[in-house]
């Protein structure tokens, strides 16, 4: 199992230069374990692009198909006072921005805070600094 995190699903559902990587990675976690606020990131993603032009609007409607197809595959951590709580630590702890420090609560209550025991995927790299310095192995190292 590995926590995913939406930087690395964007690969997934949209072309991108990682996609071949993370998608082979996919095949092997038969149990991806995201963040409750994930689909929004991932709609973000694909919204920003939209709007940026870099994604027509065919494309950006077949990634949110492919959004919509992933989503059933994977399991949640959902919003609580102890993913908030890690949080507002992390926050303290390492130069996150508040969704990546959610993302990283996310997965540190997912672990049961023994993150020596778990990878996480990231493809944000200040998120993956923060992910190694909690203890967690990078899955995409």
């Amino acid at each position: 199992m590995i926590f995913w995190d939406s930087s690395a699903l964007v690969p997934i559902i949209l072309d991108e230069p990682a996609t071949n990587a993370v998608r082979r990675l996919l095949e092997a976690d038969h149990s991806m374990i995201v963040w409750w606020a994930t689909p929004v990131e991932c709609l973000s993603a694909i919204a920003r692009r939209e709007r940026d032009c870099t994604l027509t609007t065919a494309q950006a409607d077949a990634a949110r198909h492919n959004l919509g197809q992933l989503m059933p595959s994977w399991n949640e951590v959902l919003a609580s006072a102890r993913v908030r709580e890690h949080a507002g630590r992390l926050l303290l702890r390492h130069p996150l921005r508040s969704a990546d420090a959610l993302q990283l609560a996310a997965a540190l209550t997912w672990a049961r805070d023994r993150p020596r025991e778990h990878a996480v995927c990231t493809l944000d790299a200040r998120l993956a600094r923060a992910a190694k310095g909690e203890g967690f192995r990078l899955a995409l190292e």
